[in-house]
C-alpha cells in the first residue's frame, strides 16, 4: 500500500498545477458541456502516459544503471524548480483561476481541443513519463504505484469537472489558490528530497 499512496500523492501534486488543460476542464464543468467525455479523455491520456513512464523509463534504468542517477537529478531539479514557482505564486497572491466562457462547440471539436491541450503540452511528458518513471523505480511495487497515480488522475479530473459548479465561489477566491499552491510546493519539495536521499546517504 505504501507504493499505492506514493503514486496517489505524486499524481495529485503534479496534476493540480494550474494550466491550460485544467482550466479547460474547469470551463467545461462550469458550462456542463461534454463533461464526461472531457474528464474521461484526460484521465485515460494520463493513464497511458503514466504506464509508459513506469514500465518504459524504469526498464531503461534497470538496463542502464547510470540513467537512474540522471533521472533522479533531473526529476529532483524539476520538482524543486516547480515547487519554487508555486511557492512564489502563493506568496505573491492576488491570483485566481477564473475561466473565460468558451464558445459552444460540437463534441468532436471539444474532444480534439481537449486531446491537443493534453498531448501537445511538453510538461505532461516531464510529469508522467520522466518524473513518474524515476520515482516508480524506487517503489516496492511498480504496479501499485501506477494504480495510485492513475487513481489520482481519475479523482482529480472528475472532481474538478463535476464539482466546478459548486466550487465556483471558492475557485474565484485568490486565498484558496494561495493555499493550494503552497501545499503543492511543500509536496513537490518532499518528493524531490526522497529522490535525492539515497544519493545523499552514500
Amino acid at each position: 500500500m505504501a507504493s499505492f499512496w506514493a503514486g496517489l500523492g505524486l499524481g495529485l501534486s503534479l496534476i493540480m498545477a494550474i494550466g491550460a488543460q485544467n482550466a479547460f476542464v474547469l470551463r467545461q464543468g462550469l458550462r456542463g458541456e461534454h463533461l464526461f467525455m472531457v474528464c474521461l479523455s484526460c484521465a485515460l491520456s494520463d493513464a497511458l502516459l503514466l504506464a509508459l513512464g513506469v514500465y518504459g523509463a524504469s526498464t531503461l534504468t534497470e538496463r542502464f544503471p547510470d540513467l537512474d542517477v540522471v533521472l533522479r537529478l533531473a526529476g529532483a531539479l524539476f520538482l524543486l524548480t516547480y515547487g519554487v514557482r508555486n511557492m512564489v505564486g502563493a506568496l505573491r497572491g492576488g491570483q485566481a483561476l477564473v475561466p473565460n466562457e468558451p464558445s459552444k462547440g460540437s463534441w468532436p471539436r471539444t474532444l480534439a481541443l481537449c486531446l491537443a491541450l493534453t498531448w501537445l503540452n511538453p510538461h505532461v511528458y516531464l510529469d508522467t513519463v520522466v518524473l513518474a518513471g524515476a520515482v516508480s523505480a524506487q517503489q516496492a511495487s511498480k504496479g501499485a504505484f501506477l494504480m495510485g497515480a492513475i487513481m489520482a488522475s481519475f479523482l482529480f479530473f472528475f472532481t474538478l469537472g463535476h464539482g466546478a459548479g459548486r466550487l465556483r465561489a471558492v475557485l474565484a477566491r485568490p486565498r484558496a489558490w494561495q493555499l493550494l499552491e503552497a501545499g503543492m510546493a511543500l509536496v513537490m519539495w518532499g518528493i524531490a528530497l526522497s529522490l535525492l536521499w539515497p544519493m545523499i546517504r552514500r
